[in-house]
């Protein structure tokens, strides 16, 4: 019944989110609404393999930077559409994730995090010294000023992943089959259960939607390089804003994205010139959130608002009870 509610309160807000163009004539709070959406889905992906497998993916951003260049490569080189360079980019997103999860998925903990973040290190090393994606000096792609346009084109991308997972992570069993590894490995090998490919359609799974994201917020931006778009910042905020809004669940994420975009927002508009301090805070989130809301914002709120359950009363008896139960023909279990 829970789950119910909040995928009902799950349409009704992605229903209001389409109406926000319609009342909002403001383009810098269609831009910034565009961005906070986007942050999202970055969230939502990286729960996939973070919240419901256990595997914290430092590598996040070369997903999205590999979306992005896949996009800007076809479109300023091949002359190809916006949205079959997009597709593109999930496809070759996929590829990488599969081709990336054989040897580093057989990795745990900190093994597999400093193996992902070595990828995208690999990617953002590729991506300087290629003369094909511009270099150091980045990209520029076709202007096309419409901020309507990439709101909705962000808004779907990120509303279908949102649906798609809940559907996949919280409905069907292969949900149930990633938090069975997440638990014990062991344990799910043991029930038949095949970790490795379960973690490659995981990893395949995460990866997709964000290169897809990558790739429109390439065309949004009109200009990529390296360290905007596989630098190490993509991939550090999403792991904030899924531990502070709760991991392992679709409505933490979001809820983290928000809280910590918010305050991402205030902090350039008022204190762009304290860049290092930035950091130091994302930092101090994360430390904080793991001592104090291990389970994130949404999990403690969830945890104290549940029903208590009253302690069930003893049974009171008589030293003439067992007497009685004899006497009316019972039987006396000593």
């Amino acid at each position: 019944m829970m789950r119910d509610r909040r995928l009902l309160g799950s349409i009704a807000a992605f229903a209001l989110l389409c109406l926000v163009p319609a009342v909002v004539r403001d383009t810098f709070f269609l831009r910034v609404s565009t961005e906070a959406i986007m942050w999202i889905g970055l969230a939502l992906t990286f729960d996939v393999l973070a919240g419901y497998t256990g595997y914290l993916n430092f590598g996040h951003s070369a997903f999205f930077g590999l979306g992005g260049y896949t996009t800007a490569i076809l479109m300023v080189r091949a002359s190809w559409p916006f949205p079959a360079a997009a597709a593109a980019g999930g496809v070759a997103a996929a590829v990488a994730a599969v081709i990336a999860g054989l040897p580093t998925l057989r990795l745990r903990g900190a093994y597999f995090a400093i193996a992902t973040w070595a990828l995208a290190r690999m990617i953002q090393q590729a991506a300087l010294m290629m003369n094909i994606t511009g270099g150091p000096d980045g990209m520029r792609l076709p202007p096309f000023l419409d901020p309507k346009f990439f709101y909705f084109v962000m808004l779907g991308v990120v509303g279908a992943t949102f649906f798609l997972l809940w559907f996949l992570l919280e409905r069907a069993p292969f949900g149930l089959k990633l938090k069975a590894i997440r638990e014990d490995e062991q344990g799910a090998k043991a029930l038949g259960l095949n970790p490795t490919r379960l973690k490659i359609q995981a990893f395949v799974l995460s990866a997709v939607p964000t290169a897809i994201i990558g790739g429109i917020f390439a065309y949004w931006v009109t200009f990529i390089d390296p360290a905007s778009t596989l630098g190490d910042l993509v991939s550090d905020q999403a792991l904030v804003m899924v531990v502070f809004g709760g991991m392992g669940t679709l409505i933490g994420p979001v809820v983290g994205a928000i809280l910590i975009f918010a305050f991402k927002t205030v902090f350039w508009a008022y204190l762009a010139e304290y860049e290092v301090l930035y950091v130091i805070i994302l930092g101090g989130a994360i430390a904080a959130s793991v001592v104090f809301l291990p389970n994130g914002v949404l999990g403690e709120l969830l945890h104290r608002r549940g029903p208590r359950r009253s302690a069930a009363p003893e049974p009171t008896t008589t030293p003439d009870a067992p007497a009685a139960k004899a006497s009316a023909g019972g039987k006396v279990e000593v």
